[in-house]
């Protein structure tokens, strides 16, 4: 299929997300939307999915004008979209997902799912996406439910797909699998638009990348540009992708873990006798693949479940046992993983999540009374700050992208003095600029003499900011290594094998077990 958008524009009020944005998408090739968060990427895929209808501007299929009343128009011409966040019901197998608004019948009006099985397993046979069609979404692994929107969208015939930052929730393995499957999907002659902030996957899997800042097509790149010229022309000022710092060796012990233990529902522990220490001024990472004891970890010492046992100290008083409030007004900063979720109230204003954590305490409130003047004040300080991208402080938190959330959150933790700053997934889904300004942030409080625990899937992420590394697998810890300790001795960490295994194994196979020559880029953007 061939895409053209012309003169594209939607504006809401005042404010135009996309201004005037041509786009030409050749059939058959990987064609990379590049840009900030907020910069209108997934604002001009709403249009062409039909879901906005634009201000103005034209779209085009194979020479010919088209216009769409919905997303059910676009998926007649040929449109597929995996948004960021699945379009799924997690109750439902994938077979009913699949069928659901392209329902088959049989006679007497009764569903065929027998149909929608058969082209999944043909689908999925075809791919090595491994789905089964009578699986329940909410079992399955985040990297498998993106596998079940691509599904949906093959099904359906989708000669163009949209994927919007299709890898802001997979882990390293996962990305790698869904790069293949890109490929393979483009050798058959599917069209793609790839949205994306992450520079080394834009590299790896483009044709032709457009980048759009602030509304506006600013440049057109080739997939062998520099990462610097390329993170630059999406900010629109030079980035250093490298934090160039040296690691802290911090001696005092603030947090104490010891065994610490979580069991699910089902008795499994999840968390399994982990013991551990975080010094002051110092950031411990902790690496590992998704679903192996961090969320666990992390939501134990905040206090958010139920089934523990162990030891949680803070400057020597037990956190056990007391509730997530009583934990935060003790000094503790926390970023969880899903911000959309847990981080801030979508239809709170933005000034409103900025005081979440002390909305009941001076000079947030006065004798049971919110201080409006200072709600406001403060929020006006915070967006300029953490250069929050929104009209007005009164907008809800929903209303901005994921990146500019995520500035919401750390703006409200770094508000106050801390004991304890914890960050899950800091970056995920953040595009370069912002990055690059929340890692120095994060290093700004540790070098204040905070204890700093960071959880992240990202192994740049966790070599560049990581003073000493913890890795996880199957809720156990396999050991604590050096900050500077190599990918390769990581990954065979989070594949099962203790420290001392994986530099065993590392040095045998000849691999890296440190890494000297060139700095990481954060995130995972390189």
């Amino acid at each position: 299929m061939k895409l053209e958008l012309t003169g594209i524009s939607k504006a809401f009020g005042d404010f135009y997300a996309n201004d005037s944005i041509d786009l030409l998408v050749e059939p058959g090739k990987v064609h990379t939307l590049l840009g900030e968060n907020g910069a209108g990427k997934s604002t001009l895929m709403n249009v062409l999915y039909g879901l906005y209808e634009p201000t103005a501007g034209q779209i085009r299929i194979d020479d010919s004008p088209v216009q769409f009343r919905g997303p059910g128009d676009a998926m007649a011409a040929g449109i597929g979209m995996v948004h960021q966040h699945f379009m799924l019901v997690p109750v439902f197998t994938v077979a009913e997902n699949v069928a659901l608004g392209d329902e088959h019948t049989k006679a007497g009006g009764i569903l065929d799912l027998e149909q929608t099985r058969r082209r999944i397993r043909e689908i999925s046979d075809k791919y090595g996406f491994h789905v089964d069609p009578d699986a329940v979404v909410e079992d399955l692994p985040v990297g498998v439910q993106q596998r079940v929107e691509i599904i949906k969208a093959l099904v359906r015939k989708a000669d163009l797909l949209i994927l919007d930052e299709p890898t802001a929730v997979l882990t390293p393995k996962e990305t790698d699998e869904l790069m293949d499957i890109i490929r393979q999907l483009k050798a058959d002659g599917t069209s793609i638009i790839f949205i994306s902030h992450k520079l080394r996957e834009v590299k790896a899997i483009s044709d032709d990348i457009t980048v759009i800042r602030r509304g506006k097509v600013v440049g057109q790149a080739d997939p062998s540009a520099d990462a610097m010229e390329l993170a630059s022309l999406m900010v629109g000022r030079a980035v250093d992708l490298s934090l160039g710092r040296q690691h802290s060796d911090g001696t005092e012990v603030a947090l104490t873990i010891e065994d610490l233990t979580v069991i699910d529902g089902l008795g499994v522990p999840t968390l399994d006798h982990v013991s551990l220490e975080v010094r002051k001024g110092e950031i411990l990472a902790v690496a590992g693949v998704q679903g192996n004891g961090q969320t666990e970890l992390v939501e134990a010492i905040m206090g958010l479940t139920e089934r523990t046992t162990g030891s949680v100290r803070l400057g020597g008083q037990e956190l056990l046992g007391r509730s997530t409030k009583e934990i935060i007004n003790s000094g503790v900063g926390y970023v969880p993983e899903d911000r959309s979720t847990d981080g801030v109230i979508g239809d709170f204003s933005i000034a409103d999540n900025l005081v979440l954590n002390r909305y009941d305490r001076a000079p947030v409130a006065k004798g049971g009374t919110l201080q409006l003047p200072f709600i406001a004040e403060n929020a006006a300080a915070k967006i300029d700050e953490f250069d929050i991208r929104t009209q007005s402080a009164q907008h809800t938190a929903s209303q901005l992208s994921g990146g500019n959330q995520q500035k919401v959150v750390l703006a409200r933790e770094f508000s106050r003095d801390l004991n304890l700053f914890i960050a899950s997934q800091p970056t995920r889904g953040v595009d370069v600029g912002s990055i690059e300004f929340l890692h120095r942030r994060i290093l700004a409080e540790r070098d204040k003499d905070v204890p700093v625990i960071v959880v992240s899937t990202e192994l740049d992420e966790v070599a560049e900011l990581g003073d000493r590394i913890a890795v996880l697998f199957h809720g156990r810890l396999m050991g604590i290594v050096p900050g500077n300790t190599s990918r390769d001795v990581l990954g065979l960490m989070m594949a099962g094998s203790t420290a001392d295994e994986a530099f065993a194994e590392a040095e045998a196979a000849h691999l890296n077990t440190t890494e000297h020559d060139e700095p990481q880029l954060p995130g995972g953007i390189a």
